[in-house]
């Protein structure tokens, strides 16, 4: 039996009746129950050996079956984030409705449910399978938890790359699932300072606010590094938001989005003009600069001129504050 009829026979239709074998007289055939018995003892033993066979396939992930997708679960930690608008993916399902699935997803069987699956990649192959009501055609291979996530990732590699942000993404939760630094390494083929930025900018910016914006595949690190390193900033979060809920937005693609709110972050901020005063010593040296604007005043010792002064001076704030105090309410009761 070929692994093309085993896989039918298990997955596809009922076996067929056994052929007999021409060296055997139509007139030596067993008729009745007993023959109806041998004939069922010998599907069931054609149908063990396929069975054993199409097992020892799977374990080397050598067949493709396939499979009911509502048998396919997705794995804990998601790669991709989920986009309302996606052109490409209705012409995958345009072309597997046309053509059919040519290239197979890769699935592992369950850990705990007998019989369900879940999947390494080949996810919006999956999704377009279940638009369509079709079957999914699928690899399916022993896979720890390790292997699963570095195939899952190497598998983005290959075809569709995770956008920067999804590449972060992936990575936080990944480390926030317990996988060591070396898993992830692999699953993202980044290595160590890479990933340690990609994790940086993901527990920077709130993920509630990525899943918002979405992958924005266009912009680039750049941008989202200076997302991150202004989205402390007072009334920054605020302005964003403001941005997204503008009209028409949501229904825009993910990095018209994103264009929308780093028009907000790429505003000029207010100019603030800062006056600078030179202090000078009795003997005329320049020893400092007193520098004003913004509601800040700034204070400048040069150490050549007047060495431990600021020292000095630091240490007396208590003392000045004090002074600086009664002088003003001295000056409140005399007027």
């Amino acid at each position: 039996m070929s692994r093309k009829d085993a896989i039918n026979s298990l997955f596809l239709t009922k076996p067929e009746p056994p052929t007999l074998s021409p060296a055997k007289s139509p007139d030596r055939v067993r008729t009745g129950a007993i023959g109806a018995m041998g004939a069922s003892l010998q599907q069931m033993s054609e149908t063990a050996k396929a069975a054993e066979k199409l097992k020892q396939q799977l374990v080397a992930g050598e067949a493709v079956v396939s499979l009911d997708p509502s048998l396919i679960e997705g794995t804990a930690i998601a790669d991709r984030i989920p986009i309302e608008i996606d052109p490409g993916f209705e012409q995958l399902v345009a072309s597997i409705e046309e053509n059919g699935q040519q290239v197979p997803i890769l699935v592992r069987p369950h850990p705990t449910s007998a019989g369900r699956f879940q999947i390494g990649y080949g996810r919006r192959r999956l999704r377009a399978a279940e638009r369509l009501g079709c079957q999914v055609k699928a690899i399916v291979r022993e896979l720890s938890d390790a292997q699963l996530v570095i195939a899952q990732g190497r598998e983005n590699l290959d075809r569709q790359d995770l956008s920067f942000i999804e590449k972060a993404l992936f990575a936080k939760r990944l480390e926030d699932g317990g996988y060591d630094r070396g898993t992830i390494i692999a699953a993202l083929s980044t290595d160590k300072a890479d990933l340690s930025r990609y994790i940086a900018i993901a527990r920077r910016i709130p993920e509630a606010l990525i899943r918002q914006i979405g992958p924005a595949p266009k912009s680039g690190r750049s941008r989202w590094v200076a997302l991150a390193e202004r989205i402390d900033e007072p009334k920054v979060i605020a302005a964003i938001e403001a941005a997204l809920a503008g009209p028409g937005v949501q229904s825009m693609e993910s990095d018209a989005r994103f264009s929308a709110i780093w028009q907000v972050i790429e505003k000029p901020r207010r100019h603030v003009t800062v006056r600078t005063e030179t202090w000078s010593t009795p003997q005329g040296k320049r020893a400092g600069q007193i520098q004003r604007g913004n509601g800040k005043t700034t204070i400048v010792f040069n150490e050549k001129v007047v060495p431990a002064f600021a020292t000095f001076v630091s240490s007396r704030l208590d003392t000045l504050l004090s002074e600086f105090l009664e002088q003003e309410g001295n000056g409140a009761k005399r007027s």
